[in-house]
């Protein structure tokens, strides 16, 4: 992924890259584009531990900081992101919030085209439904079926969030 902004920002940190420093206010949304994915919002958030290419994550819209989801708190309702880079704890990076989106995945056959749901690992999707774990806002974009051997998988979201239903 070859993401390049295309809103006038200067000195932009680019999308895959990761910062000690911060180099945004944080909660920046910006549009990039990249010629495989197409277009996408990005927003600059602080990061977590763990956090890796894909990681699906939840965001406190007023500190901006990031938690792997499923977090160890009820995340219901709020929004949720897909980390650009391995943007760890104490560093700034920008996260995926719109457009089409490369997130991890658990070992399972994800379908064409369905609805995803927050899995029991931290920071990967699934297919497999459970309730209240649905994401709100994504589904699978893939035109075949992806294997259970593969690990990530493309997601179209728009503004996602877990909703509390299955």
């Amino acid at each position: 992924m070859a993401y390049h902004i295309t809103d006038q920002l200067l000195g932009a940190q680019p999308i895959a890259d990761t910062s000690t420093t911060q180099n945004h206010p944080l909660g920046t949304v910006v549009r990039a584009v990249d010629s495989t994915y197409g277009g996408g919002e990005f927003i600059y958030l602080l990061g977590v531990a763990s956090t890796v290419v894909g990681s699906l994550v939840y965001y406190n819209a007023t500190t901006y900081q990031t938690v792997l989801e499923p977090g160890t708190t009820d995340s219901t309702g709020v929004p949720l992101a897909v980390a650009m880079s391995a943007n760890v704890a104490s560093q700034y990076g920008w996260y995926q919030i719109s457009g089409n989106a490369v997130v991890k995945k658990v070992a399972v056959t994800v379908e064409p085209q369905v609805s995803v749901f927050v899995s029991a690992t931290a920071g990967r999707i699934t297919d497999v439904s459970s309730a209240g774990e649905q994401i709100i806002g994504a589904r699978s974009a893939n035109l075949t079926t992806v294997t259970s051997t593969t690990s990530t998988v493309v997601v179209t979201i728009n503004r996602p969030l877990r909703t509390g239903i299955a």
